[in-house]
Order: structure tokens, then C-alpha cells, then sequence
């Protein structure tokens, strides 16, 4: 498939996590056959006032490589001018898909106007779209939810504004800000806009198995699939999904050696872009999500939120991971 001039061999995607998606993890997530992945979302407001100046927090969301394109760089914002003179800003880097994000439900990103409360002003997506389009030459897309509000369908009419102001594609999250990630995603609201626009269509929500991808790209007749928690500690979904979709066959779940040497090239990547301070913190999450459901899995959680070095997690996975699974064979 294509998004404006930028040609996706295998149409699923890691969809955008702040705290997760970030380059150590999206260069497993290629490896293992992302066909796109995309960055943390990154303030516009951020990359004004920080202009001519270095501001650490954000040049690290914005840390890439070549091996990981195709790229997306994921902005969120609701000024229209602002976003269109960042979107030139940011233009020339190494990424190739400019996106904005229009579904964060989290409070902070809403009380600005930002994220999901975009979906309570209709008029604006376009407005943001347009502005963009009309300052840069790489595809902009959109990412939105179903609606703002509990019982909100309002994501057609959000997705035609986005075609409207030129996006080259669109994302839609089948749950609502109220819901933020429980309950099930509406699935029938992402056909609902398949068959609202001509872009293409991401499905969002859900996907958790390569059985799950073939049945969203069924029932709702999307161009592509984003998967975001379906990732978390399992970046070997995009593999599954791929063998899935291409011959109906599963592959066997990772072995817990696997799982602990995936980890352990999980913190080297942390370390080649983060103090390891940082880097340690960063991976006791990622601990606790690729270990889930391994014999022992919750004294590693313990003990993971011990350790304050990375020769010291390293020592630990090889140990309660890597050798605990050698052991029970």
C-alpha cells in the first residue's frame, strides 16, 4: 500500500505509544516485520520553544535510524499555524510520514485542547490538516479515537474533516477518550469509516494475535493495522501476524530464553540512546511485560525494581529468564 509517496510493503504497523515505542523497541518491532513504525508523540509547542536550542526530552522522541524506516514522526497540537510551521520545522529529518495525534485521552494532553479533545471540534481537525499539508511535502496523517464522550460516534465525521483538509490517511482507535483502554473497541465504527473516506484506513484496537489481524481486516475492510498493547513485551506479534495472514500458521510462542536474550538486546538499545540510569528504569516495565505468564515471572517483577545497574538486569534475566528456562526443559 501507499500513503501519499511513501510505499508500505506489509501493512501493520506499531501504532504510537508514549513510554513505549521508542527506538530501542521500534527496531525489534522491524525486525520481527512492523512493515511502519512511529515515535512517541512529540509536542509542537515543545519544538517551538525550543528552537535553535537543544531540549533533551524532545531529541530523544525524535532519536532514529535508518534501519527502522519506513518511518512516522507522531506530533500532537491544536494550534493550526503552529502545527504547520512545525511540520515544516521537522520536514527534512529522517522520518517519512509526518502524523497528529488526535486521540491521547490523557488529562494532561486534553486540558491543553490537544490529543482526543480535537474530536469535540470538528472544524479544527480540518483547519490542522490543512495547515500542514500546505507547509510540507510529506504525507500527513491522522490518528483519532471513535469520539470524545462515553456514547460519541463521531469518527466519520472526524476522518472526512481529516480527508478534507489533504491527510493521505487515517488511524482510528475503536474506543472513545472515556474509555481510554477498556471495555472492547467498536470494530464496526472503524468499517463505519473505512467506507466514510477514500484515504486509506488503520484499525486500531484489539489486535492481539495474528487470528485477530485477519479477522479486523475482514470484518471491517481496512488497509492496514496498527497494533499498540498487542506489542507491549511482544514484538514477535508482528512475526505471527505476517505468517498468519500469508499461510494461516501460527508460530510457536517465543521460549523463555528467547524472551530473556530478546530483553537483554532490548537494554543494550536502551543504552545506546539513554544515561543507564534511565535506561534501567526504562526496561523494569518492559521486564514485567515480556515475562508475563513465565514460571517465576513475579519475583523477576520483584526483584527488576532492585537492580540499579545494567550489568545487574542483564546478571538477573540470565539468570531467572534465560537459565530458569534451560533448567525446566
Amino acid at each position: 500500500m501507499r500513503i501519499g509517496s511513501c510505499e508500505i510493503v506489509f501493512p501493520v504497523m506499531l501504532a504510537p505509544m508514549a513510554g513505549v515505542s521508542d527506538l530501542a523497541f521500534r527496531l525489534l518491532c522491524r525486525e520481527q516485520g512492523a512493515g511502519l513504525v512511529c515515535t512517541e508523540m512529540v509536542s509542537a509547542k515543545a519544538l517551538y520553544y525550543a528552537r535553535g536550542m537543544k531540549n533533551k526530552a524532545t531529541d530523544e522522541l525524535m532519536e532514529s535510524c535508518p534501519q527502522e524506516r519506513p518511518l512516522m514522526l507522531q506530533l500532537f497540537g491544536s494550534d493550526p499555524e503552529l502545527m504547520g510551521e512545525m511540520a515544516a520545522q521537522v520536514e527534512d529529518g529522517p522520518w517519512d510520514i509526518i502524523d497528529v495525534n488526535m486521540g491521547c485521552p490523557v488529562p494532561k494532553v486534553v486540558r491543553n485542547g490537544d490529543g482526543s479533545a480535537l474530536l469535540k471540534d470538528i472544524p479544527r481537525i480540518e483547519r490542522i490538516v490543512s495547515a500542514m499539508t500546505k507547509a510540507v511535502r510529506k504525507p500527513v496523517t491522522v490518528k483519532i479515537r471513535k469520539g470524545f464522550e462515553l456514547g460519541d460516534d463521531c469518527a466519520c465525521e472526524a476522518a472526512r474533516a481529516a480527508e478534507a483538509g489533504g491527510a493521505a490517511a487515517v488511524t482510528v482507535h475503536g474506543r472513545t477518550r472515556e474509555q481510554y483502554y477498556g471495555g472492547r473497541a467498536d470494530w464496526e465504527c472503524i468499517r463505519r469509516v473505512k467506507e466514510a473516506v477514500r484515504i486509506p484506513v488503520f484499525g486500531n484496537g484489539d489486535v492481539t494475535s495474528g487470528a485477530l489481524a485477519a479477522r479486523m481486516f475482514d470484518e471491517t475492510g481496512v488497509d492496514g493495522i496498527a497494533v499498540g498493547r498487542g506489542a507491549k513485551g511482544n514484538p514477535w506479534i508482528f512475526r505471527e501476524i505476517r505468517s498468519y495472514l500469508k499461510n494461516g500458521t501460527v508460530p510457536g510462542r517465543p521460549s523463555p530464553q528467547e524472551v530473556g536474550e530478546m530483553i537483554v538486546r532490548h537494554l543494550k538499545g536502551e543504552m545506546e540512546t539513554k544515561p543507564e540510569p534511565v535506561a534501567v528504569r526504562e526496561m523494569r516495565k518492559h521486564v514485567a511485560w515480556y515475562t508475563a505468564g513465565l514460571p517465576g515471572s513475579a519475583a523477576v517483577r520483584r526483584l527488576v525494581n532492585e537492580v540499579e545497574t545494567a550489568a545487574a538486569l542483564e546478571e538477573l534475566i540470565r539468570e531467572r529468564v534465560i537459565q530458569a528456562g534451560r533448567t525446566a526443559l
